[in-house]
């Protein structure tokens, strides 16, 4: 018996075509929606069916959710996978496939809707005895209660919106004249990339590690967790590079793993998502938030555990119970995921639209890549950069960066700029290869500002 009719893929690019392969190893079928701008992507041509929802404007198209769902209902699908991005993490359209009898692949809707409020999930996480950034419990309402708020909890502070992530209405402060200047600038960017103009603030983290724990729920309270990811490695708030295991100590990783499953329980989450922790010199780690969806770099948890976290995001969805228990979870090897986007490093990374001229991806032992290219594929404008994930296998996290350069000198993307170039920077920068990454490395390291 399948576990669903049909999955309908609410989403364009790489992830579609991930999750369209999952379905097809469990035998469902699929059905790709796309925008007039991605008429010739190559999802469209792997899915069993495919129905156009409407312009470019993604606003109009993928954002759409009566597009969507009428998609749904004309085609039969019985369950819809929203990958990342878009309208992955929208508690309304969770609710809206409730209503309509549709399966969203997912958590349910007050889930994400509880984890999508910054502040109210850091309540929940402190009652949880999770430990939290100090500062943040409130949203900040004028001057006065912000200069209060980080006399109380010590420069430098970070301004965050409540409502988002991604970096977008995040403002450091160093001092009082840095905090009046920019409370308004960060306020207006959360409002117009979130709808929602709320800030808070928190104790900024100086050269912290960015750490997440991959975990898995099912509907009966069974909650694991998969190892962690190392994603320190980020430009401007926005992951680059990613690996796993990080540098933690055994002890260390077993204690953020529990605190990764507490906070999974106390958020009675169901599927799989992400637990984001902050992780300073001392080795003190910090609840940030939790993603309430797939992430970007899951494949390289993964390659080291040889759990199908998309597959198991499908079986969970239908009701099965995990297939796997903690103990039997074991990271084998060290894997690296290097994020290949359409930017030209050089002007900032600025993004960049054309056609590929010739696409060959590298290949051999340990090399995988996700990617919806192929030779003479034009590059949309409307949407986001990611080209193509090169995901990295080795026994040791050394075999791992020697196979990433081979591969990365191997990798031919002809046509238009990428970050191909940035990262074999990274990976024959010392640092690096020593493991001395921080959130900051990139600006301290590579750009040298």
């Amino acid at each position: 018996m399948k576990l669903f009719k049909k999955v309908l893929i609410a989403n364009r690019g790489e992830i579609a075509l991930r999750i369209i392969r999952a379905c097809k190893e469990l035998d469902i079928p699929t059905v790709a929606v796309y925008s007039k701008a991605d008429a010739d992507s190559l999802h469209t041509k792997l899915a069993d069916e495919a129905v156009c929802i409407g312009p470019p404007d993604s606003s109009k198209s993928y954002l759409n959710i009566p597009g969507i769902i009428s998609a749904a209902e004309v085609t039969g699908a019985d369950a819809i996978h929203a990958g990342y991005g878009f309208l992955a993490e929208n508690p309304q359209f969770a609710e809206v496939c409730e209503s309509c009898g549709i399966t969203f692949i997912g958590p349910p809707s007050r889930v994400i809707s509880a984890m999508g409020n910054k502040i109210e999930a850091k309540k929940l996480m402190e009652e949880a005895g999770v430990p939290v950034i100090p500062g943040g419990s409130e949203i900040i309402r004028g001057e006065e209660e912000a200069l209060a708020c980080a006399r109380d909890i010590s420069y430098p502070v970070i301004i965050k919106a409540a409502a988002g992530g991604g970096g977008r209405g995040m403002r450091i402060a160093y001092n009082e004249d840095d905090l009046k200047g920019l409370l308004q600038t960060a306020s207006s960017e959360a409002g117009t990339a979130f709808g929602n103009s709320d800030i808070y603030l928190e104790k900024y983290i100086e050269q912290p590690r960015h750490i997440e724990f991959q975990i898995l729920a099912d509907k009966y309270g069974n909650v694991i967790h998969l190892g962690e990811r190392d994603c320190s490695i980020q430009r401007r708030y926005q992951k680059l590079i990613e690996e796993s295991p990080s540098i933690l100590s055994r002890e260390k990783r077993e204690e953020m793993g529990k605190a990764a499953v507490a906070a999974a329980k106390a958020a009675n989450y169901v599927n799989a998502g992400t637990v984001e922790f902050l992780v300073d010199e001392e080795g003190n780690y910090y609840f940030m938030e939790m993603n309430t969806r797939i992430q970007v770099e899951h494949p390289v948890t993964e390659m080291v555990t040889g759990v199908d976290i998309v597959k198991e995001q499908i079986r969970l969805a239908a009701g099965e119970r995990l297939a796997h228990s903690q103990s039997r979870i074991k990271l084998y090897g060290h894997a690296i995921e290097f994020r290949i986007n359409a930017e030209d490093p050089e002007e900032d990374f600025l993004p960049r639209a054309g056609k590929i001229k010739l696409f060959n991806p590298p290949g051999g032992p340990g090399v995988r890549v996700d990617s919806h290219l192929y030779s003479g594929y034009l590059i949309p404008s409307h949407y986001d950069s990611l080209l193509a994930k090169l995901i990295i296998w080795g026994e040791t996290r050394e075999e791992a960066i020697l196979r990433a350069r081979r591969a990365l000198n191997e990798f031919i993307i002809v046509g238009l700029e990428t970050t191909i170039p940035f990262h074999l920077k990274v990976v024959e920068d010392d640092f690096f290869r020593k493991g001395e990454i921080y959130t900051d490395f990139i600006s301290r390291r590579i750009l040298n500002r």
